[in-house]
């Protein structure tokens, strides 16, 4: 039986980027590899409609990419606000701990959001603060935080907004000069569909003036003159970087406008599938990359799905057997609507559901409603 994922990284890969990946990989010191690269960096300056040189791409997971942005704008002692709402929050947490910045926390209740008018007071209190550190949107619970809100309080204090889009580019219509974000970072194997291993760190002017040399694999300084003229400083993921012209090209072509449009539409209609099943959501403001459901079943649900060739992710830490994660990130609608039915199913074995068909009714109505159908 052949596995479907519906996981919130990895997620599916399309056939047109699996078709770059099949191919015969290519050396990276050639004008072919740079020119490939050159072209991955015009598209990626229309995905965030900026003309800034100013991003790089590094051989590593998204973490990678967290941890450089510590590394080139920050210094030891550099006091920042960390918004801890959920698993991601705690790492931004510790990576400032661990290269010695001195980290304000906000602690968010999981599965809330952030509350600006928090941060603020956070930031009138420490007005020696260098930065904020925090999520778009936060994977392990599903939820979405006010970016745009914070980013104009970073704005108006000159303090540097740092935030994690590793669920969120390629899925929201991001556009950090107007959304105050000063660092944004990316990873491959969620909203850009394809598999681990690639991330990016895009930064303001701002954040120039802030580079620091205290890197030596993630230096940015380093990367960028390299990159600038389609070669690495190190040696690149090859064949991510040809596979994401193609999936670059793909997001284009549909329009981030519309990937956001059926992002949040598939989000809309899993949620009030769910809710008509009998299930709760758990996100007080949903991500529209993944849904998080609780329930004291989850772990059986998950089982059970799986059963039936359906790959849910679970929670984590505190939330382990407490929710169960849908991602809509690399998701065709109507394989989203053969998950619903498929957890009808599963929800009527485990007696939490006497009647099919609501579930998948509700869903579709979503996408009539939308025009996507």
């Amino acid at each position: 039986m052949k596995e479907r994922l519906f996981t919130p990284g990895p997620v599916e890969i399309p056939e047109r980027v699996r078709k770059v990946l099949g191919e015969q990989i290519i050396h990276h010191r050639t004008d072919e590899f740079k020119r490939a690269f050159l072209e991955v960096r015009e598209l990626f300056k229309r995905l965030v409609e900026d003309s800034s040189e100013n991003f790089v791409f590094f051989a590593s997971s998204g973490t990678g990419a967290m941890e450089a942005s510590i590394l080139n704008f920050f210094e030891e002692g550099d006091k920042v606000i960390v918004v801890n709402g959920g698993k991601f929050g705690e790492r931004w947490l510790n990576l400032a701990k661990h290269w010695g910045l001195n980290p304000v926390e906000y602690k968010v209740e999981w599965g809330n959001s952030a509350d600006p008018n928090k941060v603020k007071e956070l930031m009138d209190r420490n007005s020696d603060c260098k930065g904020v550190l925090m999520q778009i949107s936060e994977t392990s619970t599903g939820v979405y935080h006010p970016t745009k809100e914070i980013g104009s309080l970073c704005r108006e204090r000159e303090v540097l907004l740092v935030a994690d889009a590793i669920t969120a580019l390629g899925v929201y219509k991001i556009v950090p000069s107007e959304w105050g974000i000063d660092v944004l970072i990316g990873g491959s194997q969620k909203g850009f569909l394809l598999p681990p291993g690639l991330s990016v760190v895009w930064f303001s002017r701002n954040a120039e003036k802030r580079l620091k040399e205290r890197a030596f694999y993630f230096s940015i300084k380093k990367e960028i003159k390299k990159q600038l003229e389609g070669q690495t400083a190190w040696t690149p993921a090859i064949s991510l970087i040809l596979a994401m012209k193609e999936s670059l090209s793909m997001l284009l072509e549909e329009g981030m406008e519309k990937v956001e449009k059926r992002h949040r539409t598939l989000s809309k209609a899993t949620l009030r599938a769910i809710e008509v099943l009998g299930l709760k959501r758990f996100a007080q403001n949903p991500s529209i990359s993944v849904s998080a459901i609780a329930s004291e079943q989850a772990e059986n649900i998950r089982r059970e799905l799986l059963r039936h060739g359906i790959r849910t992710a679970g929670g984590q830490d505190e939330l382990k057997g407490k929710i169960f994660r849908i991602s809509h990130m690399g998701v065709d609608p109507k394989d989203g609507l053969m998950l619903i039915g498929m957890l009808e199913v599963v929800l009527k074995k485990l007696g939490l559901c006497q009647r099919l068909g609501e579930g998948v009714k509700a869903y579709s109505e979503v996408f009539i409603e939308s025009g996507l159908w």
